[in-house]
């Protein structure tokens, strides 16, 4: 069956490469084009835009996911670096493109504006169907202000992971919480987001229903642990060691998310006034933080929160560290990699219990 599939891929190739076709004694010039069949298998694939040099990743810490799927095939694993917009993948110099389900995915398949109107003749390879899944957006503190301030800190997960319920089921409000908050998107982009961000939130890597926001789900840990440790590779010598002999409680702590989820919601907070560093900038990605400040949840436990956009030149792991903020947002693989080089920083709680990334391509 895979032979079959590389022949009907290159049988349709060879059968899609026509130069012009002729109306009414016109001639019209047809672009050219690359696809895959619909049935073609996820190594034929692979293997193809491999072998091309054709896939692509940003490098931005989740291409460690892709290297784990090209290692798992047997593949080359270097790949083309991805511009923020997806024209690579759409004058075919990029045949597998990395996308965030709930961003760039949406932008390929959409109409609307920044869309690109692919509709259904995409699709995409799902590392989590791959098995080399790693967790990304979670909340982590400073392991030394979590010490200091324990009940701050389970005020804040408690508040936060309340306005994840929400905004889940609620998208399309979220939507617009978000969007008034000031979106670096569209209205329409933000309401998709809104409903992809919520199938990572209540979905594992297994495919299994997710009700208990924020839980730190300890296998799905292990195997983010264990591929960052395989493919992040540090320049520093101390680092490189610390990477590898990191575990699992070197970088976590669920115990605060316990102890906040199992309160009443009263907390006797040691610092009011905080502030949380997100990833990127105001969109449906961090919609349960900006539910949370809209709805009055952080008001309730007794916090001043302060929402402080990503984009800029610092980066979430950075400014929690020197202090710069209290809490940030940041992908599994970051907190690990900036922990090796020495930032005592420490996960509290696990929103996304997924990976958002697939490689998306052109189908017949």
């Amino acid at each position: 069956m895979k032979n079959l599939n590389k022949s009907v891929f290159l049988l349709v190739l060879l059968l899609t490469v026509v130069s012009s076709v002729f109306a009414g004694g016109e001639s019209e010039t047809v672009e050219e084009f690359s696809y895959y069949a619909a049935d073609a298998s996820v190594e034929s694939i692979l293997t193809d835009a491999a072998t091309k040099g054709q896939v692509g990743n940003w490098g931005l810490g989740n291409e460690y996911e892709v290297l784990a799927l090209l290692t798992k095939y047997d593949l080359p694993t270097s790949y083309l670096s991805q511009a923020f917009d997806m024209d690579g993948f759409d004058d075919d110099s990029i045949l597998l493109a990395s996308a965030m389900t709930y961003n760039e995915l949406g932008l390929v398949k959409n109409s609307y504006d920044g869309g690109y109107g692919y509709g259904e003749d995409v699709s995409f390879i799902d590392m989590n169907d791959e098995g080399v899944a790693m967790l990304e957006d979670n909340l982590f503190t400073k392991a030394e202000f979590a010490a200091e301030n324990p009940e701050t800190v389970k005020a804040f997960i408690y508040a936060s992971m309340k306005g994840w319920e929400y905004a889940c089921a609620n998208p399309e409000e979220a939507a617009e919480i978000v969007f008034n908050y000031g979106s670096s998107v569209s209205p329409e982009h933000q309401a998709y987001m809104a409903g992809e961000v919520k199938k990572l939130v209540e979905t594992d890597t297994e495919g299994n229903t997710v009700t208990s926001y924020g839980e730190i789900d300890e296998d799905a840990m292990a195997q983010t642990l264990s591929l960052a440790k395989t493919y992040i590779k540090l320049e520093d010598s101390v680092a490189a060691k610390a990477l590898e002999a990191m575990e699992l409680d070197d970088i976590r702590d669920s115990s605060y998310w316990e102890e906040a989820m199992a309160s009443e919601g009263s907390f006797d907070v040691e610092k009011a006034d905080v502030s949380v560093q997100l990833k990127w900038l105001p969109q449906a990605q961090f919609m349960g933080y900006y539910v949370a400040l809209d709805k009055g949840y952080y008001d309730e436990v007794g916090l001043n929160v302060t929402i402080i956009p990503g984009g800029g030149d610092i980066g979430e792991t950075t400014a929690v560290y020197t202090g710069q903020v209290d809490f940030g947002v940041t992908w599994v693989s970051n907190l690990i990699a900036a922990k090796a080089a020495g930032m005592d920083l420490l996960e509290i709680a696990q929103v996304y219990q997924r990976s958002g990334l697939v490689l998306v391509y052109k189908t017949e």
